[in-house]
């Protein structure tokens, strides 16, 4: 039990020993004066109606607070859960966005990829041209110059020849 439940369990019980000691004096019939009307009635009775109106007033007060509180509850708790809709929506357009993103993005890549490679073929296909037609018109320099030194060789050979010794 709470602490509040048994304090006012105590109360209750300190009240019924209240009356239940004073009986005798709860029910003599007293005149009681209530403004415009006199009235004769037990002194028990003019205590225990007000005090059993408040009592019934504080319980349908308890009632209503309680009501309220559940009520409140429940519409919080209905907007909690709209809200993590709302939230996991969010959060799945989002993850959307972002694989669509990352998609374009590798296709971006994968198109500068191909491109860069093309290039770079024919850029490299430019070189070996290049360097084919420098291998060749070295080849014919070197031709040339083997050729131009065979002549001065045999021009050498041929003087010395008719020469002869001597």
């Amino acid at each position: 039990m709470r602490v509040r439940t048994l304090l006012m369990m105590l109360v209750v019980s300190a009240i019924v020993l209240f009356i239940a000691l004073n009986w005798s004096a709860f029910t003599a019939h007293t005149q009681f004066s209530l403004g415009f009307w006199n009235v004769e009635a037990p002194v028990g009775v003019m205590m225990l109606v007000p005090m059993a109106l408040l009592t019934v007033l504080f319980l349908i007060y308890v009632v209503y607070l309680q009501t309220s509180q559940l009520l409140a509850g429940r519409r919080h708790e209905r907007e909690l859960q709209a809200h993590r809709e709302l939230a996991e929506q969010a959060e799945t357009s989002r993850f959307n966005e972002l694989r669509t993103f990352l998609a374009t993005e590798l296709k971006t890549l994968a198109t500068r990829r191909d491109d860069s490679r093309g290039e770079l073929l024919g850029r490299l296909d430019r070189v070996e041209s290049e360097l084919r037609a420098a291998i060749e018109q070295s080849g014919t320099s070197v031709s040339a110059y083997i050729g131009e030194l065979e002549d001065r060789l045999e021009r050498i050979a041929s003087g010395t020849a008719t020469k002869g010794p001597g």
